[in-house]
């Protein structure tokens, strides 16, 4: 191994968390990065006994993909690594291309890593990567979070997503590769001026006569996301003192909420929001703003999939009954991606939201002292017309609501969402 090798495979290894899981997944597009990636986890998986497995995502919009795809299995055949080609075919044309094909290819991997039992993934992302988003980013006014960019570890969809390159330049990774004549992918698509992304890569070239490069945005983004987890822990902190969950649920005091600054009322609407509805895109700051103002003047509202619910002195927060009216899962399976019910051998039943149907049927529910729409959108089990079970509105009759394996609790939840 050269001493540039070597001074690469120490950075990549800084990168990564101390003791990695034993399975672990590497997303490899086939482009130099995720090359150069995979050889380089490759030395590392050799020296400390981890089990590497990898995943090519074939998006299916070019004619070249599937022999892209081969080409990675067969560079992971010959490191002896284990390879699967994961196809989406969910577009229909419509909405942002790019924006679906990055959710599309999150979520084919972290299936494809929860199926195969494998705990994290690693990703490619380089400082090229961390420099482009923050220039985006800059473009749209973006705050702390925004400008802190990708960050360097994250769990989605119960699956612990790596970045430990975001400190190493793209043209390192292709020195490395070319040192080891092994060949990459290029994506025509890293040529397309119609992309955000391309148009940022441009101007980063012309931002070098200012001093402003890959490696300095890097670290810029990495100085805010420093500043970023300290907001983070003051807002898991003011949520513990300020907030209760019930159920799935969070009650909120209205008091408490205004006496902490008011980014952290927005940072708590966020992760409130994002632990009901499930991760994705935050919603807009106007929309957050919106929430803030509602909450201190004990108004309703809904956001993003949830309910805002004055009640007293205090706000809950719940699911929006129209989100999950549609919703239907088998006993021992996840409803809205959350909720898992379990109880007596029942043929024929199915988990639907408990409803405007089902709370009539309830004898208690008053007695909880929760809002009846917050009960209305909770998780029932039906036999045809008749309730057997609302396990959330304390009409269990034996069964029980848990929630899913990758879901985290609320409190841990806002550290990393």
């Amino acid at each position: 191994m050269t001493r540039q090798a070597e001074t690469l495979r120490s950075e990549l290894r800084a990168g990564l968390p101390e003791h990695l899981p034993q399975r672990l997944g590497i997303a490899v597009s086939g482009g130099g990065d995720s090359v150069a990636l995979m050889h380089l986890l490759h030395e590392i998986a050799q020296s400390e006994n981890i089990h590497l497995f990898a995943a090519t995502v074939n998006h299916g919009l070019r004619p070249e993909a599937p022999d892209e795809a081969k080409q990675v299995a067969d560079q992971a055949a010959r490191l002896g690594i284990a390879h699967e080609t994961l196809l989406w075919q969910d577009w229909d044309g419509a909405g942002n291309l790019q924006d679906q094909a990055r959710q599309a290819r999150y979520r084919l991997l972290t299936d494809w890593a929860r199926r195969n039992e494998i705990e994290a993934i690693v990703l490619g992302h380089t400082a090229d990567d961390q420099a482009e988003t923050v220039l985006m980013r800059l473009g749209r006014a973006a705050g702390v979070t925004g400008l802190s960019g990708m960050p360097n570890a994250r769990v989605r969809n119960g699956v612990i997503l790596l970045r430990p390159m975001l400190g190493i330049t793209r043209q390192t990774l292709r020195d490395y590769l070319s040192e080891l004549g092994v060949g990459w992918v290029e994506d025509p698509s890293n040529q397309d001026q119609r992309f955000d992304r391309i148009k940022a890569r441009k101007a980063l070239q012309d931002l070098k006569t200012l001093g402003i490069s890959a490696q300095s945005l890097a670290r810029v983004a990495e100085n805010l996301a420093q500043a970023r987890e300290a907001l983070a822990r003051y807002t898991q902190e003011s949520a513990r003192s300020i907030s209760v969950v019930d159920g799935g649920d969070v009650c909120l005091d209205r008091g408490g909420f205004k006496q902490v600054p008011a980014e952290i009322q927005r940072r708590l609407i966020v992760a409130i929001i994002a632990w009901i509805a499930g991760q994705g895109y935050a919603p807009r700051r106007t929309a957050v703003d919106q929430a803030v103002a509602a909450v201190r003047d004990g108004r309703a509202m809904t956001l993003s999939g949830c309910l805002l619910i004055p009640h007293a002195n205090k706000t809950w927060f719940c699911r929006e009954l129209n989100a999950v009216a549609a919703e239907t899962a088998a006993p021992n399976e996840v409803w809205d991606s959350r909720w898992i019910l379990s109880g007596p051998p029942s043929p024929g039943a199915e988990v639907r939201v408990l409803g405007k149907d089902g709370l009539p049927q309830v004898p208690d529910w008053r007695d909880l002292g929760k809002p009846r729409k917050a009960l209305l959108s909770s998780p029932a089990v039906w036999k045809g017309e008749k309730l057997l079970s609302a396990p959330l509105a304390a009409y269990s009759n034996g069964w029980t609501a848990e929630f899913a394996p990758h879901r985290p609790e609320f409190y841990s939840s806002i550290l990393s969402h």
